[in-house]
């Protein structure tokens, strides 16, 4: 084992040099490229489409809600110009709407065809796993995992044959969680979903490519303040002969704490996305954090499971259940 080690040593300096290379080839040319984005009526989608518009892209770009405030501000933003931003509605849970994109997207193709496909779309929630409905559990795979998979799936003929780019919209709470394990489940779902998908689309020159933002919760809509009045009118009379208010309240103080601590500083992560699309030799994975954040991605893949639950055991709750 240890005779191989000078080897490996070697074939890992190759590797980044190749890569340091190649991420110092000419940039992508965007005019002429079509990209399409889900989850953009507010947000790192929304962010995202207006950025690369104004870098040169044809911009899809779908919302949930194609005439509210977000959308209708891409459509200012794309005004008298020539078709390169398209807002379409887009639910991801819907196949119709998919199927729907797809082709809006093939009879608008510009001249180098389809590039990019961003799958951003998503939702965020608090609540301990037996506070929570079956129906949330569902709508959250529906949305966070299915809905990913519904439209890469759609739209891996388009890029396979232009050799495009595919983005997951992914988060550091797929390597632990705290408090909101239902949105962490789908997002470590989804990782394991683009590690097979991206080594099966190299031999087609498809690159696949992770975002994993740290805390940007004051810079998305994704997950507002949590109520714990509301948290406990919606338990279940058995959850709340286990549960008592003051334990509740405090878990949503504690959640509340977190998001208001969250990043206003959005075009970090977009700055990533961009670099994701463009970039000659693009990252599997970006990490977008602050360094405790990933301190504590570090702890969780390298440690034991008794460090990190040990870590995490400390950081919740301490009030005592009645």
């Amino acid at each position: 084992m240890w005779a191989a080690a000078p080897l490996l040593l070697l074939l890992l300096l190759l590797l980044l040099l190749g890569r340091r290379w190649r991420r110092e080839a000419a940039a992508l040319e965007p005019a002429g490229r079509a990209v399409l984005i889900t989850g953009c009526d507010s947000g790192f989608g929304h962010l995202l489409a207006l950025r690369l518009h104004r870098l040169g892209f044809t911009v899809f770009a779908g919302c949930l809600c194609p005439g509210g405030e977000g959308a209708r501000r891409l459509q200012r933003e794309a005004a008298g110009d020539a078709g390169r931003m398209r807002v379409l509605r887009l639910d991801v849970t819907r196949g119709r709407d998919v199927l729907a994109a797809k082709e809006l997207v093939l009879s608008h193709l510009p001249e180098r065809g389809f590039w990019g496909l961003v799958n951003n779309a998503g939702i965020s929630t608090f609540g301990e796993t037996g506070w929570l409905s079956m129906e949330k559990y569902e709508k959250f795979a529906d949305v966070n995992l299915l809905g990913s998979i519904r439209t890469t799936l759609a739209f891996l003929p388009l890029l396979r044959k232009y050799k495009g780019r595919i983005v997951f919209m992914s988060s550091i709470i797929a390597y632990f969680t705290l408090g909101n394990g239902i949105y962490s489940m789908t997002k470590a779902a989804i990782e394991k979903f683009c590690d097979a998908l991206r080594l099966e689309m190299k031999k087609f020159g498809v690159q696949v490519c992770i975002i994993q933002p740290g805390n940007y919760a004051r810079s998305t809509k994704i997950q507002p303040p949590v109520s714990a009045e509301e948290i406990w009118n919606e338990l279940s009379e058995e959850e709340k002969a286990v549960y008592n208010k003051e334990y509740v309240q405090e878990r949503a103080d504690f959640f509340n704490d977190i998001l208001s601590k969250g990043s206003t500083n959005g075009s970090e992560v977009v700055d990533a996305m961009v670099d994701a699309l463009m970039s000659p030799a693009p990252k599997a994975r970006y990490m977008v954090a602050k360094l405790k954040e990933k301190a504590l991605v570090f702890v969780c893949a390298l440690f034991p499971t008794v460090v990190m639950d040990s870590v995490l055991s400390y950081a919740l709750s301490k009030v005592k259940l009645a």
